[in-house]
């Protein structure tokens, strides 16, 4: 029997199979190129970014770099230490009678409780006799804002701003901006000032330093408690203003800002007794520092003015550490 050459163009099963076999070589070979080439071009568009982005990443890091910046004061100093004897034995003049021991833990003073002596202290001193009572008492507090857009002086100013409202003690008028030019009558009726610097906007939701809180048009100022009682030492008439000079303001030339609030207890069967603060601010401090007298047996109240400057020398004593 003789055998058949194979011929090229034949038709069957094994040729079949070799066709198909090729076919898939060539596909596989199209595949492998393709992912060559999209892995090229990943790397290539990795390794360069677009400039937008670009834009993005410089725009992140200019408003890092526009943080507010931090207060002044980072620590606070041992506030028991901070009043000398000599003032001490001004503000306690009962002290001088008691015998050894209290009358050294009387101008020792006493420490308060707090839980990070780096953001609160305060110390009190105190001095008991028969004829009166007499109480010195410091709070300090370092105010911080956790609010980068809000500086550390912006807020310890709010918190400034409610202690004098609470005490009752309005807040300066709001000053309208200087201007350079003849004054018009704007489109609601008030009038606006040309030629003059308009005044920047307060951004983040505090209160400016050293600047009083203005009210929104069409809204109604708010108006701080009226005082229990007068520095003279009776009951402040309605819309009578106390001619004494001694009655509860704001004082100048202490710190950044500052007031002063004066109490009259009210009157009992065997004493009197009167309450004198002065709160101020420096920086991101503030600083409050409380004389309270009490008079036993007596018809008149204690005497407003002499407690007054009393605190007063207390105050500008923590007012010149603070700027040491």
């Amino acid at each position: 029997m003789q055998r058949k050459r194979y011929a090229p163009g034949r038709t069957g099963p094994t040729a079949r199979t070799g066709s198909a076999a090729r076919t898939g070589s060539t596909a596989r070979t199209a595949l492998g190129l393709a992912l060559g080439l999209g892995l090229a071009a990943g790397l290539v568009g990795c390794s360069s970014g677009t400039p937008s982005e670009d834009v993005a990443v410089d725009a992140k890091a200019g408003l890092a770099a526009s943080a507010a910046p931090p207060g002044r004061y980072q620590t606070l100093f041992e506030p028991c230490g901070a009043v000398p004897r000599a003032v001490l034995q001004e503000m306690l003049p009962g002290a001088a009678a008691l015998p050894d021991p209290e009358r050294d833990r009387a101008y020792r003073g006493t420490a308060a409780v707090t839980y990070d002596t780096d953001r609160r202290v305060g110390c009190s001193w105190r001095a008991d006799t028969p004829e009166a009572s007499h109480r010195l008492s410091l709070d300090i507090e370092r105010v911080v804002s956790y609010d980068s857009a809000v500086s550390d002086d912006d807020r310890a100013q709010e918190v400034y701003v409610r202690k004098q409202l609470a005490a009752g003690i309005p807040l300066p008028p709001t000053a309208p901006p200087e201007t350079g030019g003849t004054p018009t009558t704007g489109p609601s009726g008030g009038t606006a000032g040309t030629g003059g610097p308009s005044q920047p906007a307060v951004t983040g939701g505090a209160t400016p330093v050293n600047a009083p809180v203005s009210t929104p048009p069409g809204s109604t100022a708010p108006t701080a408690p009226t005082p229990t009682g007068s520095a003279s030492g009776g009951p402040t008439p309605s819309g009578a203003p106390s001619p004494t000079g001694l009655e509860p303001r704001v004082l100048e030339g202490l710190g950044d800002v500052a007031y002063l609030d004066d109490v009259l207890g009210q009157p009992r069967a065997s004493s009197r007794q009167r309450s004198v603060s002065v709160v101020f601010r420096t920086s991101n401090v503030i600083v409050t520092v409380s004389y309270r007298e009490e008079a036993v047996g007596l018809a008149e109240a204690p005497d407003s003015g002499e407690l007054q400057e009393r605190a007063r020398k207390v105050a500008r004593l923590l007012a010149d550490r603070l700027e040491e």
